[in-house]
This record gives C-alpha cells, structure tokens and sequence, in this order.
C-alpha cells in the first residue's frame, strides 16, 4: 500500500475555535489499525487494553514495541502516586506545556484530570482561556506554571538557580523530578499529536 492509499481525508465535523474542558474528539491524518486487526503484541504496546478505542493510540500500535515504552513512561510519570508531586499538580504542568504548545486536545484532557484531582476549577479555566493562571493562585501552582511554561520554551534555561527557588517554596527533589518529567513528556507528547492528526468537536 502507497503512503497516499495510507492517508485519511478530513472530516466534515468541526475543528474547537479555542481552549476548552469539553471533551473532544481527534481525527489522525494516517490510518490507524482497525481495533479488530489487533494482536496481543499490539495489545503489549498499549499496555491498558481499553486504549484501544482511541484512533490515536491504534495509530501509534503501528509500532507497538515504541509505543509499549512511551506507554509505561506515560504511566509511570503520571500515575505513579507513591511519592513525589500530586497528581493534580502533574496534569497542571501536562495542561500548561499543552497550552503554550497549542494542542487544544491535550489540554483539555489534562485539564479536566487536574480538576478531577482536586485542582482549581477556575484557575484551570483561566489558564486555558488567557495561558496564564491568575495572579491570585496559590505559589506553589504558580510555580509548576513558571517551571513547565520555562521547560517548553527554552529548555536550557532552567537551572540550579529554578531548583533553589522550587526547594525555598517547599518543593522536595522527588516532586521537582515529576514536574520536569511531567513538563517534558508533554512537550513530546504535543508535538505526536499535533503532526498525527487534529481535534474536533464531539459529533452530534
């Protein structure tokens, strides 16, 4: 099969005009494997089964041994709750980098978890609506704001000098490491999705 046999035509439904919560949809610009052509080696990529719904997941099954570690990072980095930064705080830095990236799809998702966790509805709303939190947020959020906001955008900019400050605020090392983690799986993460495909709103 041709790579242009391969290619997936645009739909008809609408693409989101802007940040939201709402939940989305997300077309691929490849064709993704059919969820009744997956094999258990697919199925080891993907790692949670349920996965296999999404078109972008059964897209990136195409190489299942690449997407089975991008899957436990995934996992790992986020889910982990063992120690480290809460789970809420996490998806504030995967909501930020999404939003100075762009990818409406993902800072969507990452904003409801983080609301879903306990984050500030409003704060959430405000960061999707003007891509700052308000001035008003509590430090600590405005500072995973600061460090993934400096991680996107110039990566060798942070320094020991960020980590004195995050350690000053309270931060331990354990909780600095899942924000940078966090902050910079998501940068690659973005830039999947948004040269694979491109968000729609739900269709009726």
């Amino acid at each position: 099969m041709s790579v242009t046999e391969q290619t997936v035509s645009k739909t008809d439904t609408q693409e989101p005009d802007r940040f939201t919560k709402a939940q989305l949809d997300w077309h691929p610009w490849l064709e993704p494997l059919e969820e009744g052509n997956l094999t258990e080696v697919h199925y080891e990529g993907l790692v949670d089964r349920a996965r296999a719904k999404s078109p972008y997941f059964r897209l990136l099954a195409r190489d299942p041994e690449i997407l089975g570690a991008r899957t436990r990072s995934d996992k790992d980095i986020f889910y982990n709750v063992s120690g480290g930064l809460p789970r809420r705080e996490r998806e504030l830095a995967a909501t930020v980098v999404s939003r100075f990236n762009g990818c409406i799809y993902c800072a969507s998702v990452h904003a409801r978890f983080s609301e879903r966790q306990g984050g500030s509805p409003e704060a959430l709303a405000a960061l999707l609506e003007t891509g700052q939190l308000p001035h008003d947020t509590d430090l600590k959020w405005q500072l995973v704001e600061e460090i993934a906001r400096r991680v996107s955008e110039t990566p060798v900019g942070f320094s020991h000098v960020h980590i004195r400050v995050l350690r000053q605020a309270g931060f331990e090392d354990a909780e600095i490491l899942d924000l940078i983690n966090a902050s910079s799986f998501f940068n690659w993460a973005n830039r999947l999705m948004l040269s694979l495909g491109y968000p729609t709103l739900p269709s009726e």
